[in-house]
């Protein structure tokens, strides 16, 4: 608990030691995507700062918002994708811990630093940065990998051998870009035309599910929509796993570290914050989960078959046909959830 103490009072300034009671559980409770925390990152932070951390795994941004947002949740900290971050914020979810005044601040890449999701920096910090794009076992495909239609007009040899996350918005981002339209558009004619892709479809995937690393690589299914540091852990399972960059549009995401405005342990959670920002500890995030994490210097510390990993640095190719997937208008955001209401149907 010194260590604690010690550490809070120097990266916080004196401000803390007006609050150390709270850290006297020492706690912390993190929800956080399945899959996607470092067990030896959880450890460091442990056996470093005498605290307990607890974390719970959530499938996707609405379920998380959701949770949070019935309260009595008992969670501290939460990682939501920027394309939601906005309605974290304006629904008053998450605390203005102002990560820009932490220590450890200056090592985030400057890219990552005054981004539209959070100017400035006042309520999160990156976790983890990357891609989607469809994933193919070339095994039972070998043709071009770089195309939405792996999905949307798969070839013969694909039909009822695809998976779809259910992620509304990389899904939509997608079929949009797919049949020509630019992402958060309202243009009621190109909706229709991602809509009808969509639904026409549906009859030619074989699930719609997370959890696909494992699934990809033992070939219980052959192609879909993936995450790019996904498919890389598929890769490392099975070679025969390659990751495309779809030429019509694809999106670039981010997650974000956060502070739940009704967090019990805000002091620990401010120190994980910091923590994170720490090259080697942001390194640790990546080892893990194979993707790129937005904090300077970490490259360092990365292990060596991530630094030419095609699925973590966007070949020069096909860094044109990627944007950021930001959030829609609310009228917009109706309009993507009735399509995806009757795509689940």
């Amino acid at each position: 608990m010194k260590r604690l103490l010690a550490t809070a009072t120097a990266t916080f300034g004196l401000a803390l030691l007006s609050s150390t009671a709270a850290f006297a559980a020492g706690e912390l409770n993190i929800f956080n995507w399945g899959n996607y925390t470092n067990p030896d990152l959880i450890k460091k932070f442990e056996t470093e700062y005498d605290v307990k951390v607890t974390v719970t795994d959530y499938d996707s941004n609405d379920t998380a918002l959701a949770k949070v947002r019935q309260g009595g949740h008992g969670f501290d900290m939460v990682v939501p994708s920027a394309n939601v971050l906005k309605v974290w914020i304006d629904e008053g979810l998450l605390l203005e811990a102002r990560p820009d005044q932490m220590e450890n601040f200056k090592n985030v890449d400057e890219r990552w630093v005054d981004v539209a999701f959070d100017p400035g920096r006042h309520y999160t910090v990156p976790w983890q940065w990357g891609t989607t794009g469809v994933a193919v076992n070339t095994t039972v495909y070998k043709g071009d990998p770089n195309s939405s239609a792996i999905f949307l007009d798969p070839p013969p040899e694909l039909v009822n051998k695809i998976n779809v996350v259910p992620e509304m918005s990389d899904v939509m981002f997608l079929a949009i870009r797919y049949v020509g339209g630019e992402p958060c558009t309202n243009d009621l004619a190109v909706l229709k035309k991602a809509r009808d892709a969509l639904v026409a479809a549906k009859p030619k995937w074989l699930s719609v599910d997370y959890g696909t690393i494992e699934a990809l690589a033992k070939g219980d299914f052959a192609a879909g929509i993936e995450w790019n540091g996904a498919a890389f852990r598929a890769r490392l399972q099975n070679p025969n796993i390659v990751y495309g960059y779809p030429k019509e549009g694809y999106p670039v995401w981010m997650d974000n570290l956060a502070i739940i405005k009704d967090a019990k342990n805000v002091d620990n959670a401010k120190l994980f914050m910091n923590f994170v920002m720490a090259p080697e500890n942001a390194a640790l995030i990546s080892a893990f989960a194979r993707y790129g994490n937005g904090i300077k210097g970490s490259e360092a510390f990365m292990p060596e078959d991530m630094k030419n990993a095609p699925e973590v640095n966007i070949p020069e190719a096909s860094k044109a046909a990627g944007s950021f997937n930001l959030a829609c208008s609310p009228e917009v955001q109706q309009l993507y959830t009735k399509i995806w209401t009757d795509l689940m149907k």
